[in-house]
């Protein structure tokens, strides 16, 4: 596999076991961040041991319930109520600390779609605590304007969730919007500039509302790129369960084409003591920011109703 070509991960390709996506270091050149999607069938459940991983444990499709032991001993139990799909809107989560025993069970009669989304947590002494992050808890931002408009669910970034390392989020992109816009990069520690921080992608895509034909292939496309100094070359078209990593670079634009809604969930982990998402436009397509304040935000946001 092409030095490029090992950052782009389709459905299928990057499964282990029970998880038929399964992202950690085991990959070459990849430390901080993990990501495992798994589906859980009635009665069906998965099993993990954090070890020095915290998780942030996120419904993709229905809900679940989430128990874990942390590493005092002490047990944690929470129903994650989820939602119909990604696209109904933004869901509740459940963060567990480093050191626990994870259990995710499907207590329902449909199908479960469960994420795992991990960080190595090895800067602070004491773990933060387990926490259910209530549905009514998750900021949801409208962010850029006209055909730069996207829907941004906050979950597990610093100001809503305490945490060692993680920082998650997701996105949903309109069809025939860009989002990930103007390209930007956190690959540098900069004091309250820039942070270092790998990055996962993780996409999902859907046929716009009132739009449909027989055999559509709903699909969007994702853009990295690095300089001489450290080169990356990623123009990836992508499909539901599809991960495309950034190990470090510029990334974006995200493109859904038109006829087709564009999700993805974002994992984001770095080495510095700071953990903040600080990032730095590429300055070719910066200006780009100034044109939104003359832009209305897309009408069709947010998609699923704000919470």
């Amino acid at each position: 596999m092409s030095d490029d070509k090992r950052w782009v991960r389709p459905f299928g390709t990057a499964a282990s076991g029970e998880f038929e996506v399964s992202i950690d270091d085991a990959l070459d050149d990849w430390t901080h961040t993990s990501l495992r999607v798994a589906t859980l069938e009635p009665s069906g459940q998965v099993t993990v041991n954090t070890g020095d991983d915290e998780i942030l444990v996120v419904p993709l499709r229905g809900g679940a319930e989430v128990t874990a032991v942390d590493h005092a001993g002490e047990r944690h139990e929470v129903r994650l109520t989820g939602r119909e799909s990604v696209f109904a809107g933004p869901t509740d989560v459940a963060y567990v600390p480093r050191g626990s025993h994870l259990t995710v069970r499907n207590t329902g009669a449909d199908q479960v779609r469960i994420a795992l989304c991990g960080a190595k947590a090895t800067k602070r002494q004491v773990p933060p605590p387990f926490r259910h992050v209530a549905v009514t808890e998750v900021p949801v931002e409208l962010r850029g304007a006209g055909t730069a408009s996207r829907e941004v669910r906050n979950f597990g970034v610093p100001q809503v969730l305490d945490a060692d390392s993680i920082i998650a989020c997701e996105v949903v992109t309109p069809a025939g919007n860009w989002s990930s816009y103007p390209p930007h990069k956190h690959d540098e520690e900069r004091d309250g500039v820039e942070t270092e921080l790998e990055e996962i992608y993780y996409f999902e895509v859907r046929t716009e509302p009132g739009g449909s034909a027989p055999g559509a292939d709903p699909v969007g496309y994702q853009r990295v790129y690095g300089t001489d100094a450290r080169p990356i070359d990623v123009l990836a078209e992508v499909r539901s369960g599809d991960v495309v990593l950034v190990p470090h670079g510029w990334h974006g634009p995200a493109m859904a084409p038109p006829g087709y809604d564009l999700y993805y969930l974002n994992v984001m982990a770095g080495p510095g003591a700071t953990r903040a998402w600080l990032i730095c436009d590429d300055p070719a397509h910066g200006w780009v920011r100034e044109s939104w304040a003359q832009q209305d935000v897309d009408p069709r946001l947010p998609i699923g109703g704000l919470r």
